[in-house]
Formats: C-alpha cells, sequence, structure tokens
C-alpha cells in the first residue's frame, strides 16, 4: 500500500495512505486483532496450499537458512499463525529425513502505521507453541529470527535474493491510492454518493480503478522480482471477481451498504453530502484475467495456480451476530481512514447504521465474498 495521495476537492485535506491507512490498533472492543475472525476465515481456506508451496520450496533448495516474508501481516493473532505452521511442517520434513532443521528468518511486513508491537507482545506464546511442537514432532529447537519491515510493498523490501517464500493474505485488493480521474475537470466527483465502483458508476470509474490496479500490481511483482529467490514462490491471496464485468455483487455489497448508510447520516445532518462524494476507496478486487495479464506483462514470475474461493460470511446462522461481525471487521479495517476524512466523532453512529442493514441483508440472504488464491514461482 504504497506512499500516495488520495484525490479529493481543494476543499478538502489530502490524505496520504502509507500515513493514514492502518487496521485499528490494540486488544479493545473495535480493534483489528479483536475483528479479524473473516481474514482468518481466507486464509484458512488457502493455509494447506500456503504451507505445502513453502515446503516446496525448501525441499527444492535445502538451504541452510530459510527466509519467510508476510506481505500486509497487519496485528493481532492472524500475523503469526502462517508463519508458524509453516516452520512446523518443514520442521517435520526434516526429522523424517534426519536432517537438521535449517534457521528461519521471518519477516513481518505492512505499512509503518501497523502496530507492530501487538504483534512483538505475543512473540513469547509464539515461541513457546514452536517448542512444545518441536518436542512433540521430536526435530529439536527450531532458531527463529523474526523482524518487522515497516513499509509499502508497492516497492523494495528487501535485499536482492533474500526471501526464499512469500505469501499475502487479504491484503493486495489494497491499492497504492485512490485512482487518479475520479473527478472531472471541475473537480468535481463522476462517483457521486458512491466511494467504490456500483452498477451506476460510469464506466470511467472502473477503468480508473483496473489503470491503478494494473500499475500496483506490475510494480508489486517487479519489486518482489528482485528479493525472491530463483525457484522461490508467492502465494497471493486476494478479494476478486468471478463475474467477467466489473460489477460482482459479493464485492462490491458491502461498500454499497456503507454508501447507504453515510446517506442516512446526510438526511440527519451528520455529515455533508459534499465529503461524502469525495470519499473514494483505495481498494480494487480484480478477476483472475487481470492477474494473470499482469503476471505474463511483468514476466519474472510462473503461474503454477489460481483459483476464486466463495467464503460464505453468513456462517452462524445468527444473522444479528454475522451482521455484527461483519460491521465490526469492516470498521477495524476503514476506521483510520475515515476518521481522518470525516472526523472521528461520526464512527459510532455510522457503523451503528451499518450493522443494522448489514443484519436486515442477512436476515433476507447469505451474504458472500470471493477470494482468489494464485502460486507464483521465481523464474
Amino acid at each position: 500500500m504504497a506512499s500516495s495521495l488520495l484525490h479529493c476537492s481543494d476543499k478538502l485535506p489530502f490524505m496520504n495512505v502509507e500515513t493514514i491507512l492502518h487496521m485499528k490498533e490494540g486488544l479493545g472492543e473495535t480493534s483489528y486483532a479483536q475483528n479479524s475472525s473473516l481474514q482468518r476465515r481466507g486464509m484458512d481456506t488457502l493455509r494447506s496450499l500456503i504451507i505445502n508451496s513453502a515446503a516446496d520450496v525448501y525441499l527444492s533448495q535445502m538451504p541452510e537458512r530459510f527466509a519467510v516474508a508476510d506481505l500486509g501481516c497487519s496485528s493481532g493473532p492472524n500475523a503469526l499463525c502462517l508463519a508458524e505452521d509453516i516452520i512446523g511442517s518443514i520442521g517435520r520434513i526434516c526429522c523424517r529425513s534426519s536432517r537438521p532443521p535449517p534457521e528461519f528468518s521471518v519477516l513481518l511486513n505492512d505499512l509503518p502505521t501497523n502496530d507492530f508491537n501487538t504483534i512483538f507482545f505475543s512473540l513469547p506464546e509464539f515461541t513457546d507453541r514452536l517448542k512444545a511442537a518441536a518436542k512433540s514432532d521430536e526435530w529439536g529447537h527450531p532458531m527463529v529470527f523474526l523482524s518487522g519491515v515497516p513499509g509499502s510493498f508497492y516497492g523494495r523490501l528487501f535485499p536482492a535474493k533474500s526471501v526464499h517464500f512469500v505469501c499475502s493474505c487479504s491484503s493486495l485488493h489494497w491499492l497504492s491510492q485512490v485512482p487518479p480521474g475520479l473527478f472531472d475537470e471541475m473537480n468535481k466527483p463522476i462517483n457521486k454518493g458512491k466511494m467504490y465502483i456500483s452498477s451506476t458508476s460510469p464506466l470511467s470509474v472502473p477503468m480508473a480503478y483496473l489503470r491503478q490496479f494494473q500499475r500496483d500490481f506490475s510494480l508489486f511483482l517487479k519489486s518482489r522480482a528482485a528479493e525472491v529467490f530463483p525457484g522461490g514462490r508467492m502465494v497471493l491471496a486476494m478479494l476478486g471477481r468471478q463475474a467477467d464485468g466489473y460489477i460482482d455483487r459479493r464485492t462490491t455489497f458491502l461498500w454499497e451498504l456503507l454508501s447507504e448508510s453515510f446517506a442516512s447520516l446526510v438526511e440527519q445532518g451528520l455529515v455533508e453530502e459534499d465529503k461524502v462524494d469525495a470519499y473514494n476507496v483505495p481498494f480494487y478486487a480484480p478477476s483472475i484475467g487481470e492477474i494473470e495479464e499482469e503476471v505474463r506483462r511483468e514476466g519474472s514470475f510462473r503461474l503454477d495456480y489460481v483459483q476464486t474461493y466463495e467464503i460464505n460470511l453468513s456462517s452462524s446462522g445468527d444473522a444479528k451476530e454475522d451482521g455484527r461481525t461483519v460491521s465490526m471487521a469492516i470498521r477495524a479495517i476503514q476506521e483510520s481512514m475515515l476518521s481522518h476524512h470525516f472526523g472521528p466523532e461520526i464512527v459510532d453512529a455510522l457503523f451503528a447504521k451499518y450493522t443494522e442493514l448489514v443484519t436486515a441483508s442477512m436476515e433476507r440472504e447469505e451474504v458472500k465474498s470471493v477470494q482468489i488464491g494464485v502460486v507464483l514461482t521465481r523464474l
């Protein structure tokens, strides 16, 4: 999520994505750490694919030091779980072949505003679990060196040819900036009343978002190409589309409800309509074809696997519980940007209405999202 400026009207402040966008910090009720179960569900869908891909890289190279990078790690319980599983899997492989396990370098990356402290506070528990697993499986005490790497993954993060395996879950649908081209020559919003692509958006809106995704994902691939060893792999998971067109209701629906929530606040006089019209999210859910095209165009990676997965957000059968879970998850993700643009005083009222709308929708139908899983090998 590289540094850039969100485009808004001259009367409104600029917003630097790299210094503003972050998941809600801490361990409180509205924190990302307490409201990341949806991301965990998406991660679990691809868990075996991630672990097996990392193990395959190890087996093909057998390095004495194995470097794993998690890009967009965020904070809370999800941040270390994949690293723990990868280390355990490779440790057991080494045990079966009577080889000493490699030293592990775990590189956790997110934007500088990420709450890395919450991750570091959990390190003693992480270490204890690894020791217990190693003792149980008899593969020795693992040497694990963990680092936080603040910075945008839309640019270089690591030294050349220093990383064996990269994973990124629920991050690459975030763009480096809100696309240029969402305001006309008079600086008026062309996607009035909406913060993302919708059925009422003119074609220029999805095209602007697509161009921004192409620039960002190409830069992501180019940056990782410099850092990943030949034969190394990346497993990427992001929200995406199954539909051929730009509108996939499973991708746009929750943004539509957030726009409706803002419309309610405008009617109540709690927020100015112009401010709502000037707010656009730096988000894009690509199709498989759009991902494949950028991989082909950049040329440094072989596409080994790509697949869509549908995730049911109405999982508990209790619409009220599921509605609150989804609403709190969106709040934990969006609160930093919303507070910067509108002021923190509107957040509680906004998400009270949002929870109401999401819950009502879940009472009528199942609400689903689409995730795309991608495996790439460095040529």
